[in-house]
């Protein structure tokens, strides 16, 4: 979904339907994407929320029966960060955590902030597609 306006309400709509610890715990995931990516929009990828930063996918995150996911949409992020990732569930691209053992905040900023990083570089090698 391009329409950032319209991806805010359907994710609005997503997360009031969960439990209140999960829905708690992706409201604060959601908050501080935002607060670290302001110039990112909110949309709807693979049916999950997500954000777009440069017209890119930048990152997304569900909440499934068993536990919540962030995706960083990078897999050399999830390695860069394995030591403070050590507690939790990982794979190639996805970041597995439950309501009551979030993320650190700072981490997920700084994930945040390195895929912005990543997006920029790839923007800048191929000028005209901004």
């Amino acid at each position: 979904m391009t329409n950032p306006a319209g991806a805010t309400a359907q994710i609005d709509s997503m997360l009031a339907g969960l439990p209140a610890d999960q829905r708690a715990a992706m409201q604060d995931l959601r908050r501080t994407i935002a607060a670290a990516a302001p110039g990112a929009e909110e949309a709807i990828s693979y049916g999950m929320p997500a954000f777009r930063y440069r017209g890119r996918s930048l990152v997304s995150y569900a909440a499934f029966k068993a536990h919540c996911s962030f995706f960083p949409m990078s897999a050399e992020l999830i390695e860069t960060h394995r030591d403070e990732l050590a507690g939790y569930a990982t794979s190639k691209g996805t970041l597995q955590f439950t309501p009551e053992h979030p993320f650190p905040r700072d981490l997920v900023e700084r994930i945040v902030r390195e895929r912005m990083a990543q997006i920029d570089m790839r923007v800048a090698a191929k000028p005209g597609r901004d």
